[in-house]
């Protein structure tokens, strides 16, 4: 597999084309856990409402158990903080729901912020380098060919491919001097197909 160019300029180009797209997904997801964090930090007063939910109902069993100890009216003195101990598990259990609703939108915000500019980049930058990936590494197996066949599928290439006004520069008719296997035209068109992809020949 041909991951990058042969001529240095094209080689720079693509290597700077990736810098840049890694680090601009490197950026997002930095951006993407700062938020997560942040967020995270409004569920702290669920995180005490729990705490103090929890305290009060282990206060308020705990009263309830001693006044159970009264005799004759214990029981009746007693319902009171049992109530409150209901109360306060209450007010736990609606802490660690608030906790749980700000841990799940933290992570949906996390998980937009970063997968939109990446999807992005992904759609933008990687289509156009898995491409000419494709086309090097094709172009690096047709070493194994003849050469004259080597240098003639180059040429069909670049005449199906190549912009046209550079065609134009090798031939006045190059298709037509393709066909009649004119070598000069032939050579001068596999090298161009070479030259765009950044390949040696």
């Amino acid at each position: 597999m041909k991951i990058y160019a042969d001529r240095p300029l094209r080689f720079f180009r693509q290597l700077c084309s990736d810098v840049l797209a890694a680090a601009w997904i490197a950026a997002w997801v930095w951006i993407a856990m700062r938020l997560y964090d942040v967020v995270v930090l409004l569920a702290q007063p669920g995180v005490l409402l729990e705490d103090a939910g929890g305290t009060l109902s282990e206060h308020m069993d705990e009263a309830a158990r001693r006044a159970t100890e009264i005799p004759l009216a214990g029981e009746q003195l007693a319902e009171p903080f049992t109530g409150l101990s209901t109360t306060g598990e209450t007010l736990s259990e609606a802490g660690s729901q608030f906790q749980d609703t700000v841990m799940t939108m933290a992570l949906l915000l996390a998980v937009v912020t970063a997968l939109l500019p990446i999807l992005f980049v992904l759609a933008t930058w990687l289509p156009l380098r898995l491409r000419w990936i494709r086309r090097a590494s094709d172009a690096r197996r047709l070493r194994s060919m003849p050469q004259q066949a080597r240098q003639e599928l180059l040429a069909l290439r670049a005449l199906s491919s190549a912009p046209v006004r550079a065609i134009g520069k090798i031939h006045a008719t190059p298709v037509m001097a393709w066909r009649e296997g004119d070598e000069a035209t032939v050579e001068r068109l596999a090298a161009l197909q070479l030259r765009r992809l950044g390949i040696r020949g």
